[in-house]
């Protein structure tokens, strides 16, 4: 008796989905630039926690996240190729707000193939 060959999907996390970059570059995480609070901690990674997103209104495909670690805020930007794409990846981000940074790189995209 033959087998079948069964195709299992890998999930696809928003850390590592194929179409979270602008021009081959990786978006996620994004730079963090402190904006307010007692110090500056050069955060890089999945840190912090995020409280808003906001879709840039100039034509270009990014969004801005504004996240809290350690009593100070900080502000990332997200750089997309595909206009759609940041377009659903901002609803989704909007609809995680107030989660870790770190929980919403889990967030499985499988289905956005």
């Amino acid at each position: 008796m033959q087998m079948d060959k069964v195709l299992e999907l890998q999930a696809v996390l928003v850390r590592n989905h194929p179409q979270m970059s602008y021009k081959g570059v990786p978006s996620w995480p994004p730079r963090w630039i402190w904006l307010d609070g007692p110090e500056d901690k050069h955060l890089k990674g999945e840190v912090g926690v995020l409280r808003a997103v906001l879709l840039s209104k100039d034509r270009v495909n990014r969004c801005f996240l504004l996240i809290f670690h350690e009593e100070s805020s900080y502000m990332g930007c997200l750089l997309f190729d595909d206009e759609i794409f940041c377009g659903q990846i901002t609803k989704l981000l909007e609809a995680h707000c107030n989660r870790h940074i770190a929980e919403i790189g889990c967030i499985d995209l499988t289905h956005t193939f």
